[in-house]
């Protein structure tokens, strides 16, 4: 495979090269081709994080893990005259990203593939960092908020959403449905979908990283995976952990762990759709003044 200078570049300052390789193969591709599923599914938090970052009209932010955009341009919206730049290790996602802002004029905002935790930014250069279910995969999470830290001005602003644990969750309830056909599909801790689970963990990590004023409030918004059951079940399978789990089962325990899932999801089908209440911890944090 021919690899491009630029993308040398860029593969050569990545230290978290499980990810890149994860996001640049099916899962990026996954995500980048539905971007407006996973929106409906994520959009809820979006209210959360742009409320919690106090963007200004002339603010400059970053969205660390911005995936397809969707908040990114929101934030260049807020900031109309300011600017916003979205980081991601994901190049599929990031085409998605350049392609929807070209679509919606939005011209503040900007895109580019990068490992947060050891990019180069301009010290300073941003007055809010934010991110939407992006910052739970670095290989060295004191290092990468450090260096987010040092992207931000002094009494910069951080806000972001990250998942809870699963337990007493709807998707909790999805997930243990197949459980006993499948391993529940994440990661033990470190830099797994729920390694900022216990708030402790979280606050432990911004304050080694040199944050202050670290707080962690839970927070709740519906989130719609299909148009109906069947639909919802497709895209479940489909999604990279699930997909990963289910091709490690035998065919047998497989096809049960989709008729579980199936069952599962009836609970929450709706005639608008099939909708689970989604969790995740928003977290706010700033670089001493």
């Amino acid at each position: 495979m021919f690899i491009s200078s630029v993308e040398w570049v860029v593969m050569s300052q990545i230290v978290n090269a499980v990810q890149a390789e994860a996001w640049n193969g099916y899962e990026g591709e996954h995500w980048a081709g539905h971007a407006d599923r996973y929106d409906a599914v994520n959009s809820g938090f979006n209210r959360f994080v742009l409320e919690a970052a106090a963007i200004g009209e002339r603010d400059r932010v970053v969205d660390i893990g911005c995936g397809n955009g969707q908040l990114t341009r929101l934030a260049a919206r807020t900031a109309r005259s300011g600017r916003a730049q979205g980081i991601d290790l994901s190049a599929p996602m990031l085409a998605r990203a350049r392609a929807r802002a070209a679509e919606e004029g939005v011209a503040n905002v900007t895109f580019e593939q990068a490992d947060a935790q050891v990019h180069a930014f301009p010290a300073g250069g941003f007055d809010a960092a934010i991110s939407r279910f992006g910052v739970m995969f670095f290989a060295d999470p004191v290092a990468a908020f450090a260096n987010i830290g040092r992207a931000l001005r002094p009494d910069g602003r951080l806000a972001f959403v990250c998942l809870t644990g699963f337990e007493g969750t709807d998707l909790g309830a999805v997930f243990g449905a197949m459980a006993a056909h499948l391993p529940r599909p994440t990661g033990p801790d470190g830099r797994g979908p729920t390694s900022f689970a216990d708030p402790a963990r979280v606050r432990e990590v911004l304050t080694g990283a040199g944050f202050g004023e670290v707080d962690c409030t839970r927070v709740e918004a519906d989130q719609t995976w299909g148009r109906d059951v069947a639909d919802a079940a497709a895209f479940i399978r489909d999604w990279g952990p699930v997909r990963y789990q289910l091709r490690q089962a035998s065919p047998e325990a497989a096809t049960r762990a989709s008729d579980a899932l199936a069952t599962v999801l009836r609970s929450f089908a709706r005639p608008d759709g099939v909708r689970l209440r989604g969790t995740a911890w928003l977290v706010t944090a700033r670089r001493p003044a």
